[in-house]
């Protein structure tokens, strides 16, 4: 029987894992082993180059849609705050901030369905602005918005998008019914399509089986998706989630793993829910991440970005970049403007995956 560390070896080799493999024993195998070999994968394909990034809130509250795990749907009771689109100067003041601090991309994210009218012409303004006034590279979350908005998002000086399809196909009915999985899929081949690059992932800790990550990861590398944002659930009162046990620390760092090796060569990046690991989060750049969302997560606090880059710096990884270099499509499979590898076979690896 192939050892994990075998497996791993395999999978350095160019083996890649897929559906009609036995992927069960993710599961149950011994979790010191899988993370150290999840690691490993890291280490080949991502070296030691942590991507952070941070996001705000464009415009919080009202969405409408019934995602159960969200703090700023209508149909929950949260007593989140609400506003519309930010002040432009706001916006900008924070990715400036943030661009100071070290942080590598920056994303505005806003509630409801989709961005349109007025606030979505604020948005591209904003983008216009920081993509003449910053280096800073910049993401969107806007929803389901049209082919149309993702070409002059682009034309913005936007290169990557972010759309979670949040579970496996199988559990997406219990986690929200007011918009389907397919639609999920749909946005993300369009905005693929339009050049742009997609981070893509989910929420664990909703109910769902070891077996729906395992189909989520399938499906994410089904999709060439190369920045995996995972999120561990932070139960939030008012939701139907709110009385969720915590995922624990195991589980987190499993799960973690088994995404690194079902996507090699994507970013995993640790997102929501740090609070629930120990040493901030410390020992999933152990076990298979090479990424991470830094700076307030949204409804939840997350880390900082000084805190983020001092722990990093003390395990030994880099989390600065060279901009302004277009990447090789065949290095990073995004082709954007964005911070590219000394060399695809370097050990200094400052490869760019969006």
């Amino acid at each position: 029987m192939t050892s994990i560390m075998e497996l791993a070896e395999e999978i350095i080799r160019g083996k890649r894992l897929g559906r009609k493999d036995d992927l069960s024993f993710f599961k149950t195998c011994d979790i010191k082993d899988l993370t150290q070999a999840a690691d490993k994968i890291r280490a080949h394909f991502k070296g030691d180059y942590i991507d952070l990034c941070t996001i705000i809130n464009g415009r919080s509250g009202r969405c409408g849609e019934n995602c159960k795990f969200c703090a700023q749907s209508a149909h929950n009771h949260t007593g989140c705050e609400e506003y519309s689109f930010l002040d432009e100067e706001k916006i900008i003041a924070e990715a400036r901030a943030n661009q100071d601090e070290g942080v590598n991309r920056f994303a505005i994210v806003t509630a409801g369905r989709a961005l349109t009218g007025q606030d979505f012409e604020k948005a591209l303004h904003v983008y216009q602005r920081m993509h003449k006034e910053l280096s800073i590279n910049l993401c969107a979350s806007m929803g389901f918005i049209s082919r149309e908005q993702f070409r002059r998002l682009k034309e913005a000086g936007v290169t990557s998008y972010h759309h979670n399809i949040e579970t496996s196909r199988r559990n997406f009915p219990n986690i929200c019914t007011s918009h389907s999985y397919d639609m999920k899929i749909e946005t993300i081949k369009i905005a693929q399509e339009e050049g742009l690059c997609v981070c893509s992932g989910g929420i664990i800790g909703m109910g769902e089986t070891f077996e729906d990550r395992i189909d989520m990861a399938l499906s994410l590398q089904e999709l060439g998706i190369r920045s995996i944002p995972i999120n561990a659930l932070m139960a939030i009162p008012g939701t139907p989630f709110e009385k969720n046990t915590p995922l624990s620390e195991e589980e987190i760092l499993r799960t973690l793993a088994t995404f690194r090796f079902i996507n090699p060569e994507a970013n995993i990046r640790l997102a929501a829910g740090r609070k629930l690991l120990s040493e901030n989060g410390k020992k999933a750049f152990e076990s298979g991440c090479s990424a991470t969302i830094t700076g307030n997560m949204l409804t939840t606090s997350g880390s900082t970005i000084k805190g983020d880059i001092k722990m990093l710096s003390e395990m030994g990884r880099k989390t600065s970049t060279r901009k302004g270099t277009a990447c090789d499509s065949s290095d990073c499979g995004c082709g954007c403007d964005c911070n590219c590898c000394d060399s695809a076979n370097s050990g200094d690896h400052l490869q760019e995956t969006c």
